[in-house]
């Protein structure tokens, strides 16, 4: 799965450094996420960028993230 990161406000947020167009692969934005959680404001994830976590989560297994 290819992730277009513009169209995930989060994601975007987290790719700061990186191109605005950038498309990152499943694996690269899982671990985007995983290891950036704390930085995630998880009241204003769109419903889009759920369910791309939820596929993300399906294709790698759950987020490993410390509390």
């Amino acid at each position: 799965m290819q992730v277009q990161v513009n169209q995930y406000p989060q994601l975007r947020t987290l790719c700061w450094n990186r191109a605005d167009d950038v498309v990152l692969d499943s694996g690269e934005a899982f671990s985007l996420y995983e290891r950036n959680w704390r930085f995630v404001d998880q009241d204003v994830l769109t419903t889009e960028e759920m369910a791309l976590l939820q596929d993300l989560i399906k294709e790698h297994g759950p987020l490993l993230v410390a509390a």
